[in-house]
């Protein structure tokens, strides 16, 4: 069974910054790409940025400059580093990973992290 547990959500104020993590756990042969969505209360979920195991890192036009991904390979993690956050920046944050069965792949979430952005 494939795990992915999101942490360091909360609440911060407009301008400031937060760091997210997601680890992966359970059986399996290697993980593609990684990624970070986000989900506002009555809105649908949105993508914020991947990173693929080449390195290559992809940004939503509204994040881009202000968040930055990574990845590392030995701790089966993604990170979302989160600067001059906005109060439009609030909704929960999922982590979405690409998982490789060697024989097959299939994509796993987290559970969510809140994220809020307020004065």
């Amino acid at each position: 069974q494939v795990q992915l547990e999101e942490s360091g959500g909360g609440l911060v104020q407009p301008g400031g910054s937060l760091r997210l993590a997601c680890v992966a756990s359970g059986r399996f042969f290697s993980i593609n790409d990684m990624g970070w969505y986000r989900q506002g209360a009555g809105d649908e979920r949105e993508w914020v940025a991947t990173m693929s195991t080449n390195g290559r890192r992809r940004y939503a036009d509204s994040v881009k400059g202000r968040f930055t991904i990574s990845r590392n390979r030995s701790k089966k993690a993604v990170y979302l580093e989160m600067n001059n956050l906005k109060p439009e920046d609030t909704a929960v944050y999922y982590c979405k990973a690409n998982i490789d069965f060697e024989i097959s792949y299939e994509d796993y979430w987290g559970q969510g992290t809140q994220v809020t952005v307020s004065s």
